[in-house]
């Protein structure tokens, strides 16, 4: 039973939030253009090119027909690029986003004027008025305004790191006030999620550490705490004083229940310790790993008393709905079954490890196999990992490690182990394809975790929206709905 109330129900958010927004991908590669240095250098060039005709025109009076008409065509190309890279700066940035900063109307307001004139002066037969090209001239002299233009792209770097973060953060919730921007979102007022504190290049599109720093100094002096989630990088902590954790997590993976216990107990102390003081929680993105260890301390803190409501608040928190509907909370299943797993042992071992329980896999049987590879298993390759050694690895093709049978009348495929591993505690289990699955998060088709004492009855069965990577709609069309993995045990020592 407690299997069962662990996986059910946990993973409905993420399928219903699931979504992708075909316009990220476009801004993503226009911002990297828009952006790029060439593309300022050039607009630096034009603005250059620009301002010496718009001073030829005006101060050469006997200048031919020709050398006139090829002066105003040139000038209304460049006033036309401008016109352009203004609007695709807009629907890279957002209208309210751009046009919230003073100098971006000014800028807008210059470009169009710029055009209009150019156009009037290029398409107009003025030659019978004395007075009106006198008048488009002294308009035209506005143009030399467009050299602020200069100095603007001169500071495109911020720009662009600004507009960078804010891709790459896609809809997750930031903090935009005090003149900080940064992937920052406050959970709760003493529980903060954030994306990783980066220098160098990644500080283009990650939160800067400098601002990181700037921000917790000034908002919560002193009372702050950063627990940095990832294994595969971290950063020198005198940034934060001293005051980092470490837990180590491998990206789109899940903490051992240790671990689990062991940061909460640790951020329970730092709590409990100064009611002014606040945690800082991040991983990479600061939504996978962050929001299983925010949803872990949720619960043991007693703000949820289940973990589908702890991971549904943390979605909600973590997902700026003004600008998508996207989901930022946690999605691979693994991580909710594993709060899952801190819920019961809150809740029914003290915040203590549950007994161990040691067992024997027997064979793993994958269901509604038609569609997946070369339809009948013998492309997999199963890796089993316990205390992130690999303890065992067994590959269908050449029956290494094992026997598969294709059940062709149940459509699945039954693989047993030949002298199975014994696996107790948090184990991973991964497999591979020489069928030309697509690979997803781990680098693989497929993956899952679970602790050897929730398996009920020597049977554990996980379902297309309990395995990591089948649980995204875009895979479902390799992974039909009754896809599954179902894992059979044997106790020790069993004959």
């Amino acid at each position: 039973f407690v299997e069962k109330r662990v996986i059910m129900g946990l993973h409905s958010n993420s399928i219903f939030f699931f979504k992708t927004c075909s316009h990220y991908s476009i801004q993503r590669d226009l911002i990297f253009c828009l952006y790029h240095f060439c593309c300022r250098i050039f607009g630096i060039v034009l603005i250059i090119v620009d301002v010496i005709l718009v001073i030829v025109d005006l101060f050469t009076s006997n200048k031919s027909k020709h050398t006139g008409n090829a002066i105003v065509g040139i000038s209304l190309g460049i006033s036309f690029f401008f016109v352009v890279d203004v609007l695709l700066r807009v629907f890279v940035e957002g209208f309210r986003v751009y046009f919230r900063n003073k100098l971006h109307i000014l800028d807008a307001v210059i470009v169009v004027v710029t055009q209009v004139i150019t156009m009037v002066y290029a398409f107009s037969d003025l030659s019978g008025s004395t007075h009106i090209p006198r008048v488009i001239t002294v308009f035209r002299i506005l143009r030399v305004v467009i050299l602020i233009r200069i100095f603007r792209l001169a500071s495109q770097k911020k720009r662009l790191e600004k507009a960078t973060r804010r891709m790459v953060s896609e809809n997750k919730r930031r903090y935009q006030k005090d003149g900080f921007d940064l992937d920052l979102t406050y959970i709760t007022d003493r529980v903060i999620a954030m994306s990783f504190p980066s220098s160098g290049k990644q500080s283009l599109y990650r939160n800067p550490i400098e601002e990181v720093v700037r921000f917790f100094d000034t908002k919560h002096k002193e009372h702050y705490k950063v627990y940095n989630l990832c294994s595969e990088k971290g950063y020198d902590p005198r940034y934060f004083h001293y005051r980092v954790e470490r837990i180590f997590i491998d990206d789109h993976n899940v903490p051992v229940l240790e671990d689990m216990l062991k940061f909460t107990a640790n951020v329970r102390e730092w709590m409990a310790a100064d009611e002014r003081n606040v945690v800082a929680i991040h991983c990479k993105g600061g939504k996978g790993r962050t929001g299983t260890m925010v949803c872990t301390w949720l619960i043991d803190n007693d703000q949820f008393e289940n973990a589908k409501e702890s991971l549904d608040y943390f979605g909600e928190r973590r997902t700026d709905t003004s600008v998508s509907s996207k989901f930022q909370g946690v999605e691979t299943p693994s991580q909710s079954r594993y709060v899952g797993y801190y819920e019961v042992m809150k809740n029914e071992f003290k915040r203590q490890l549950p007994p161990q329980k040691k067992l024997k896999i027997k064979n793993i049987r994958i269901h509604s196999v038609h569609g997946v590879g070369r339809n009948n298993g013998s492309d997999l390759k199963i890796e089993i990992i316990v205390a992130k050694r690999l303890v065992f690895q067994c590959v269908c093709a050449t029956q290494e490690n094992c026997k598969l049978f294709f059940d062709a009348g149940n459509n699945s495929a039954v693989i047993s182990l030949e002298n199975g591993p014994e696996v107790i505690g948090d184990v991973k289990v991964r497999f591979e394809s020489s069928g030309g699955l697509p690979k997803g998060y781990d680098d693989c088709p497929f993956y899952f975790w679970f602790n050897t004492f929730f398996v009920v009855n020597n049977r554990l069965h996980l379902s297309r929206d309990e395995l990591d990577n089948p649980h995204k709609p875009k895979t479902w069309k390799i992974y039909s709905e009754k896809f599954a993995v179902e894992v059979n045990f044997d106790e020790p020592n069993a004959s």
